[in-house]
């Protein structure tokens, strides 16, 4: 017999656990499933375990930037302490009781197993059916993408999981993919003392940004001795029970390491989830949606499964939109245009809205303006660690920002401003005349503004 419920929130990383938690606030009946730890990849396998890796990272490169420090530094960093500080305060099931108790505690019931569509409004898992008079919410997140490399998938290569749950530094690492998660994790095995080797397909690192932006990550990965290798694929892997060997297309040297990261992307798993019993395609890679994150009657979609972005920040939007639509209240459709994303290396590779060539291929007449972080005051204050610029994207016809890299030293917190000119559309002669604080990182736009041309 099936179980009754307002709404069924199928996945409950941080979208889907406050789609939940919020509609069990305004009343509604919501059954929560999750196969996994609530609260999804972020806190215990992404952004919250990266950034602590990283900000050890950047204290030991701080460290050596200083004058008598830097051999010292070099042959005392200690990976213990930051594995032991990511399994304590990230990968903690501690940190599940207490996500789930928060669902629970808010009238929400949590129902452990894998959720899958078996029609419209019904839902099965862990052997129970659920049936939703207002609807299901799906919120399952994305996988790792593994390329189909020949004896790849026979090796106990490393996702970004077990990357972050490592407790010992490996002596080397190969990573396969120079997107962010790539170069993030390259730079902090690097300077903890691993030997670092980074192969792009593309012919440059972060290929999705402006060129500007890979070409930096590429020369500060390089300065803390990572190797860096574009245009490169590999053709074949192998794993002899002790180190890893990966051979390249046109390349006759093979390259050799004691772990293997596979960091090539992340896809949809549509086929698992069931979405063929609703009339949709199993094989695509996203779920359509409307403005209002409806994919049918009786049915959302937020987070990575819609093809916006795999970042936290894109479902807790989406899913207050939902939430909305759901309880019925006004609000705006989704909108995309001003789509923020933070590379966590030093210095940080922030942007928003269209690249130059993205704005480009869509026709529009732009003017760019780019100034390097060092030309500021603030910049050559900063001196060891100030490498970046500001790039600028302008609509010329309209005289609005559709886009904007800031990266240096918190690049992505001077992106905040960047951010709410393209969100809002701030005439470009408005911002010209702003007062921008001295000394600072982001005055450096008051100069990429003035460098603006065709």
């Amino acid at each position: 017999m099936s179980e009754q419920a307002d709404v069924v929130v199928v996945g409950l990383g941080p979208g889907g656990e406050y789609v939940a938690g919020t509609l069990a606030e305004a009343g509604l009946d919501v059954v929560g499933i999750e196969a996994e730890l609530v609260g999804g990849e972020c806190p215990y396998w992404g952004c919250v375990p990266s950034k602590m890796m990283i900000r050890a990272g950047n204290l030991l490169a701080e460290a050596r930037r200083v004058p008598g420090l830097a051999g010292e530094v070099a042959v005392t960093p200690d990976w213990s302490r930051v594995a032991g500080r990511i399994r304590g305060e990230a990968t903690d099931d501690w940190n599940d009781q207490v996500a789930a108790d928060r669902l629970t505690g808010k009238g929400g019931r949590l129902v452990r197993g894998t959720g899958r569509l078996a029609g419209p409004r019904r839902v099965t898992a862990g052997g129970r059916t659920f049936e939703a008079r207002r609807g299901v919410v799906l919120a399952t997140g994305t996988r790792p993408r593994i390329p189909p490399v020949p004896g790849l998938e026979t090796t106990p290569y490393w996702t970004n999981r077990d990357a972050m749950a490592t407790k010992e530094l490996p002596a080397s690492l190969l990573v396969l993919g120079g997107g962010a998660i790539g170069v993030e994790l390259a730079q902090v095995f690097a300077r903890f003392g691993c030997v670092v080797t980074v192969v792009e397909g593309q012919d440059r690192l972060l290929s999705a940004e402006e060129p500007e932006a890979g070409e930096l990550a590429g020369s500060v990965l390089r300065a803390d001795g990572v190797t860096v290798l574009t245009t490169a694929r590999a053709r074949q892997a192998s794993h002899d029970g002790t180190a890893f060997t990966v051979r390249l297309d046109g390349v006759k040297e093979p390259l050799t390491a004691e772990r293997l990261l596979v960091a090539t992307g992340r896809r949809a798993d549509l086929a698992t989830l069931g979405v063929d019993a609703v009339g949709l395609d199993p094989a695509a890679a996203a779920v359509d949606t409307d403005g209002q994150l409806r994919v049918g009657e009786g049915l959302w979609a937020v987070g990575d499964i819609t093809g916006r972005g795999a970042f936290t920040h894109m479902s807790m939007y989406q899913a207050q939109i939902a939430v909305r639509d759901i309880l019925g209240q006004p609000g705006p459709d989704a909108d995309y245009r001003a789509l923020p994303r933070v590379t966590f290396t030093d210095p940080e590779i922030a942007a928003v809205g269209l690249t130059e060539r993205q704005a480009r291929d869509q026709g529009l007449r732009v003017r760019t303006g780019t100034v390097p972080i060092a030309s500021s005051t603030r910049g050559w204050i900063h001196k060891a660690g100030n490498e970046g610029f500001v790039k600028l994207v302008e609509d010329a016809d309209r005289g609005v920002l559709i886009g904007a890299t800031s990266a240096g030293p918190a690049g992505g917190e001077v992106l905040y401003g960047l951010n709410v000119a393209v969100h809002a559309e701030v005439p470009i002669e408005r911002l010209r005349h702003m007062i921008y604080t001295y000394p600072t990182f982001h005055r450096t736009v008051e100069a990429a503004l003035a460098a603006l041309r065709r």
